[in-house]
C-alpha cells in the first residue's frame, strides 16, 4: 500500500501509528504484518551462521533497522552487514549509507518488493552484495553489483558451501541452517 509522496526521513521518523513502513522515493509503503515464525527462525539461524565466522570483521544488524540510503529512501532489510572499518555509517538513526551486504528473507507478500523493487534500489545505492533467501525451500540467491546492476552469481541450496566474493569470512551451508529450524504446524 502506498501513502502520500514527497516525504523525507524526518516525516518517516515522526510516524507513531503502530505500523511499520519503508520510505520509497519519498512515498510511505506500509509493510505487511509481522514476519512468520519460520521467517524469524531462518533469520536467526542465518545471523548465527554468519556471526560464527564474520563477527570479528563485520557488525551484523537485523530487522527492524532503518537503512537510510537518502533523505527519501529508507528501507528495513532483514539482515545487513557493515565492515568494522566502515562503522562511521552507523548512527543513532540507523545505518546511513550502503552496507556491505543486505539480506532479504522472502514472504509471499514481499516477493515482488524483495526480488524486483529492492534489487533495483540496492543497486542504485551501490550496495556491493544482496542475498535473497527463500525460507520454505532453503534457497539463497546471491547477487553481486556489476557496474550499476546486480547480477545473480550463485544459487545455494542444501550442502552447497555459501561463500562470498566480497566477504571471505562467509562459510556455511543452507542445509546447516535449515536443519536447525524446528518443524512447525
Amino acid at each position: 500500500m502506498i501513502r502520500e509522496g514527497g516525504l523525507t526521513y524526518d516525516d518517516y521518523a515522526a510516524l507513531d501509528d503502530g505500523n511499520r513502513y519503508e520510505l520509497v522515493e519519498g512515498r510511505l509503503e506500509l509493510m505487511s504484518p509481522g514476519p512468520s515464525v519460520i521467517h524469524q527462525l531462518v533469520s536467526y539461524e542465518l545471523q548465527r551462521s554468519i556471526a560464527r565466522t564474520c563477527e570479528k570483521d563485520y557488525v551484523i544488524l537485523y530487522a527492524p533497522i532503518d537503512l537510510i540510503l537518502s533523505d527519501s529512501e529508507v528501507r528495513q532489510p532483514d539482515i545487513l552487514l557493515v565492515r568494522r572499518d566502515r562503522m562511521h555509517i552507523l548512527s543513532k538513526r540507523g545505518v546511513e549509507g550502503p552496507p556491505d551486504l543486505v539480506v532479504e528473507i522472502l514472504s509471499p507478500s514481499t516477493l515482488k518488493r524483495d526480488k524486483i523493487d529492492k534489487l533495483k534500489t540496492y543497486a542504485r545505492f551501490r550496495i556491493p552484495e544482496y542475498w535473497v533467501l527463500e525460507p520454505e525451500l532453503g534457497v539463497l540467491e546471491q547477487y553481486v553489483l556489476q557496474g550499476e546492476r546486480f547480477e545473480i552469481v550463485n544459487i545455494f541450496h542444501g550442502d552447497d558451501l555459501v561463500t562470498s566474493p566480497n566477504m571471505p569470512c562467509v562459510s556455511f551451508t543452507m542445509k546447516e541452517i535449515m536443519d536447525r529450524i524446528p518443524k512447525i504446524n
